[in-house]
């Protein structure tokens, strides 16, 4: 009984604004941002091989490195910004809309990607400032930057609902399991350990902790 009491809780939506109506635009399914950046994608490449002089090594070239900065991001936004240090009450109220209700709830299906309108206001932004610094570079590295967001999302999602395989991509159930169960401070990659080796946040070993299990 106790479980299935403590599986509903990560299940529900956890209230971020008191009017229903904002409550409802920070909900919505990692399926619809999912498509929405892998279109945005679709399209910038589509552009850049119609609009720029741009070769085709050129081109995969840009779009893998875009693939490359976007773990990056994933990985400095989650450490740097989700888990802001609640050194005041702003900071405290700022952290848990934007990641400690998800820590609160993980298993809720529609709080585990950002809502669409919030999605196109980023892409519209990241467009604006690829552009300036890249110039006819920034199409085909932003393509890879949002393909990268997209997996993010994928991965993030099927962590949370679905039970791990049994290759080794369990691995990053077991990532993500250590980062919400066990220690928050380690283990910021999630579709990705690459820049948790990098920047030494990986779970410390010899702790004398049992090993986290995977919750599903």
């Amino acid at each position: 009984m106790k479980n299935t009491e403590n599986l509903k809780a990560h299940e529900e939506s956890v209230k971020l604004f008191h009017n229903q109506f904002l409550d409802n635009l920070t909900k919505t399914h990692s399926a619809i941002p999912i498509t929405l950046f892998v279109l945005y994608a679709v399209g910038l490449l589509i552009y850049t091989k119609m609009k720029t002089d741009l070769g085709n090594l050129e081109v995969v070239a840009l779009f893998f490195g875009g693939l490359l900065l976007f773990t990056f991001t994933e990985y400095w936004m989650h450490r740097k910004l989700y888990h802001i240090p609640k050194t005041s009450k702003r900071n405290e109220r700022f952290q848990y809309v934007m990641h400690g209700a998800h820590h609160d709830a993980p298993k809720d299906k529609n709080r585990l990607a950002m809502p669409p309108a919030l999605s196109i206001a980023v892409g519209t932004v990241l467009l604006l400032i690829f552009r300036v610094i890249l110039g006819k570079f920034a199409f085909s590295v932003l393509a890879g930057f949002m393909v990268g967001y997209a997996a993010y999302l994928f991965v993030h999602y099927i962590v949370h609902i679905f039970r791990p395989p049994n290759n080794f991509l369990k691995a990053l159930w077991t990532n993500h399991a250590i980062h919400h169960y066990q220690d928050d401070t380690v283990m910021y990659g999630v579709s990705t350990p690459l820049w948790d080796y990098v920047f030494r946040t990986l779970p410390k070993k010899n702790t004398g902790k049992k090993q986290v299990e995977v919750k599903v």
